[in-house]
């Protein structure tokens, strides 16, 4: 089953928008044709820390901070994934791995407090041509992530 179909089935019970437009790449791409805020978007970011790797989310309009991440996490290293990583690890490329991790992929999931801020989330499912739009509090009953802290910065 495709990761558009199991994210669908996931948010089956779930109020939110399914929006289906013109391929995407970059976050400011995705927030003009979302129609919406780019702080509302959920940029998601595959980064292995001390040999594990997670799907950490943050605001597009913000950029992780690794001393941040390193610091919550009591690692030493911290990396993003390589391209055939993340298709390994995800099955997808770069621009289109939604704000999730279990049950979706078998990856722990951060979420950053921009994100939490919010009323709520856009993000990509796991296609750059399908996007969600829900409030943050069903996003977060959803997700469930492993952890919710500050770990980004405003790009500005």
């Amino acid at each position: 089953m495709s990761i558009l179909l199991r994210i669908e089935a996931l948010l089956a019970d779930a109020p939110h928008q399914r929006l289906v437009h013109d391929p995407i790449s970059t976050a400011r791409d995705a927030a003009e044709i979302r129609g919406t805020p780019l702080a509302i978007g959920g940029k998601s970011l595959v980064m292995k820390a001390d040999g594990v790797f997670s799907v950490f989310v943050i605001s597009a309009a913000r950029s992780v901070q690794g001393r941040h991440v390193r610091h919550q996490l009591g690692a030493r290293r911290l990396r993003f994934a390589t391209r055939d990583e993340l298709l390994s690890l995800t099955g997808l490329t770069p621009g289109c791995v939604p704000p999730l991790g279990r049950p979706i992929f078998d990856l722990p999931l951060y979420v950053d407090q921009s994100i939490v801020d919010n009323a709520r989330i856009a993000f990509s499912a796991g296609s750059h041509t399908t996007s969600i739009i829900m409030k943050v509090p069903d996003y977060l009953a959803i997700a469930r992530p492993d952890g919710v802290f500050s770990f980004a910065s405003p790009t500005d």
